[in-house]
């Protein structure tokens, strides 16, 4: 019985030993995410304890009852307005963003004219490279009253729209922006999924007298199915963590009502009245309900048969 508990953990050191070099090259990245990933999560704490200035993180008396800044969170009428928008806006880049990525990566793949080809990437591509800050610079400058869409909507016969300040569109101008800025870059997964497909699957669909459409349909999507069930999980898991700094730079207290997301209700809270324990208990709660959409995202994909994080 000895010999054989000791067994795999010999195996073990005999392969770290024959490929040392390799665990060698983890070391920066394991430093990395325990440096920044693992030992900030000890602020957690924060969210149940009274922060002082002068006891700091470590110092700061417990708060009393433990669950003080949840209670309030709770009966903070902006923090559920908050909930619902993230919500919703995080269902409606599922339903009208989560399938751009796919469909441009299956497109592209059927373009045979590599310069076009690695032309079009390139463009696409080239938007997530630009900040949100000069993004939405450009937006705010196109959606303007004097910019260029009112510009075409007025030659056009109509009246010019105030985009930005409409509480009934701004929710529609987020997902339009996330479309045109990551939707490119987004694609890349699916493309280096559709590179590992085999050429033969192709030539069988052929010989059966599968044109491209068919080819499309029955060899590249089903062959890219696992990735998209995967990335489809963890988008899942983050609709309550959308892009806060997409939001900052293009909202303002009209469009509070339908823009507020939990991000900027955090931001506003713990930064700008400097509730810190009331923000990080907020946040607290973001991350525990969004590992739990996760979870429930993984589950139901095993029930109905598909591939699965874990």
């Amino acid at each position: 019985m000895k010999n054989t508990l000791q067994k795999p953990k010999h195996r073990l050191g005999k392969r770290i030993l024959s490929c040392w070099q390799l665990y060698i090259l983890l070391i920066p990245a394991i430093a990395y995410y325990i440096a920044f990933h693992y030992v900030p999560m000890y602020g957690v704490t924060l969210a149940f304890k009274k922060l002082t200035i002068s006891g700091g993180l470590l110092g700061s008396p417990w708060a009393e009852p433990a669950t003080l800044y949840f209670q309030q969170l709770f009966q903070d009428p902006a923090f559920w307005n908050a909930l619902k928008n993230t919500i919703i806006i995080g269902v409606y880049k599922l339903i009208f963003y989560f399938p751009v990525p796919i469909l441009l990566a299956v497109l592209l793949n059927e373009v045979r004219n590599k310069a076009f080809k690695r032309g079009i990437q390139t463009i696409i591509y080239l938007p997530r490279f630009v900040s949100w800050t000069v993004m939405a610079g450009i937006v705010i400058n196109m959606l303007a009253h004097n910019g260029a869409v009112n510009t075409v909507i007025t030659a056009l016969g109509g009246e010019p729209v105030n985009f930005l300040m409409d509480q009934s569109k701004f929710r529609a101008i987020l997902v339009i922006t996330t479309i045109l800025k990551d939707a490119g870059w987004g694609s890349i997964i699916y493309f280096a999924a559709i590179s590992g497909v085999s050429p033969e699957l192709y030539e069988a669909c052929i010989m059966d007298g599968g044109n491209r459409w068919t080819q499309m349909w029955h060899v590249t999507l089903p062959s890219i199915r696992p990735t998209i069930t995967i990335m489809l999980i963890l988008t899942i898991g983050n609709i309550l963590i959308q892009d806060t700094q997409q939001v900052l730079t293009l909202y303002s207290p009209n469009v509070y009502s339908t823009g507020d997301i939990l991000g900027t209700y955090i931001y506003r809270t713990g930064i700008e009245n400097a509730r810190y324990s009331f923000a990080t208990a907020a946040n607290f709660f973001n991350s525990v309900v969004s590992l739990i959409l996760v979870v429930i995202a993984n589950a139901a994909s095993k029930v109905v048969g598909e591939d699965s994080l874990f």
